[in-house]
């Protein structure tokens, strides 16, 4: 890359001053950029800078125009060093873009993209839940899996509206992603991206154009007769007998999955639980026992450790989709997903849909059919996004309605 400055005589103005044009040329190609503030005289100008005027002491301003070139001439050098120490591709448009929008260090050599990412993820361990920094994990891969499939070159500096669009088509054509999902991997993306830039890793602000995608799906639960017929088969497997009251105890409290696995005897009360919620990091959290609750802790009171034996979220999920379908929770459930604009439309048997997520759901929606406090429930649960409950309320609502049409409006 070379860069030289030359006179506009084409501009000349009646004082015979004449602006100065600065010239990059790039791989055969030519940048011209005019530099506004310069002006000088046709014999004021000599080897691409302005002389002094020593005639004219009201017009010696050639420090300041010759300091204004050679900042210029220096800050391109620092580009073109920038992209060679970063593997950046030197085009026109890039130049261009720097120049105009960036300052660049003279000694920045930009971290790598997902060694920054990997070093995000390790930082966050000691604070964000193990669930989080899964979700962390998982939105890095998806998004290496692009860089390796299209030969991207992920860096900081091309996380921008094209990258946006090549890996939203990505996603949706090629992976058939669900939006939501898609819409976690943007929001954590924007998440790591402003973490960075915050720690001057870069100063590329595109990121905050990116738009997430959510959908709202079906809220799955047991009804109280499915839960009940549930929870009063005996199986014959210990293992399936364990996660089916594993399972109860959070249709019974609201307990998330990760505080279950938690519990021990310590946090058993006669008629509570107390424990710090691992999710929220809530300190002390209180949650009422019924006569149902109260029943499997009893169960297991004799365990040595834990009231509960720990088990694996997957391996979970798996065994709690065999109890459901061994006691017959098979009633058909649609489901709606968009991947992109398309509309996914599937009916599955109901227990394939059931998941440790569905036990808390199970509770908060049949607490509030059975007419418990909006508040006291939130309480419980410590659910603290209004929207999110919201849908629990209105399928409480329906339900009411329809026991209503069923009864008293057949009189």
């Amino acid at each position: 890359m070379q860069v030289s400055f030359t006179l506009r005589k084409d501009k000349i103005n009646k004082d015979g001053f004449i602006p100065v044009r600065m010239i990059i040329t790039l791989n055969g190609e030519r940048i011209r950029r005019n530099v506004k503030s310069v002006r000088t005289k046709q014999k004021d100008w000599k080897n691409q800078r302005v002389k002094a005027n020593l005639k004219n002491e009201d017009y010696n301003f050639h420090i300041e125009f010759n300091k204004e070139l050679d900042e210029l001439e220096n800050k391109l050098k620092l580009i073109h060093r920038h992209a060679l120490l970063n593997n950046i591709p030197l085009t026109k448009e890039y130049v261009i873009d720097k120049l105009e929008n960036d300052s660049i260090n003279s000694n920045s050599i930009a971290p790598s993209f997902f060694e920054s990412f990997q070093e995000f993820i390790d930082t966050n361990k000691s604070t964000k839940a193990n669930g989080t920094i899964k979700k962390y994990i998982s939105c890095k891969n998806f998004i290496k899996d692009f860089d390796v499939a299209k030969k991207y070159n992920l860096r900081f500096d091309n996380v921008d509206v094209n990258f946006y669009e090549d890996f939203r088509d990505y996603a949706f054509e090629e992976r058939n992603t669900l939006n939501n999902y898609y819409g976690r991997i943007i929001s954590v993306l924007k998440t790591f991206m402003n973490w960075s830039y915050e720690r001057k890793y870069h100063e590329n602000l595109e990121f905050k154009k990116f738009k997430t995608v959510s959908n709202t799906i079906e809220v799955i639960y047991l009804t109280m007769d499915e839960l009940m017929k549930l929870y009063n088969y005996e199986f014959e497997s210990k293992r399936l007998e364990h996660v089916k009251d594993f399972y109860c105890l959070g249709c019974f409290s609201g307990l998330r999955f990760s505080d279950i696995k938690q519990l021990k005897p310590s946090n058993i009360y006669e008629d509570y639980l107390k424990l710090n919620v691992q999710k929220t990091k809530t300190i002390d959290h209180k949650i009422p026992l019924n006569a149902f609750s109260k029943a499997i802790l009893n169960k297991y009171k004799d365990t040595l450790y834990e009231p509960i034996p720990k088990i694996s979220g997957q391996k979970f999920n798996q065994y709690i989709k065999e109890c459901c379908k061994i006691v017959g929770i098979d009633t058909p459930v649609n489901t709606t997903r968009y991947i992109g604009q398309k509309r996914v439309d599937k009916v599955f048997p109901k227990h394939q849909l059931i998941t440790s997520h569905t036990a808390r759901k199970t509770f908060v929606t049949n607490s509030l059919i059975l007419g418990m406090k909006e508040m006291v429930v939130r309480n419980i649960t410590g659910h603290k996004d209004e929207s999110s409950f919201k849908r629990y309320v209105e399928i409480a609502d329906d339900f009411k309605k329809n026991e209503m049409d069923n009864t008293w409006n057949k009189i």
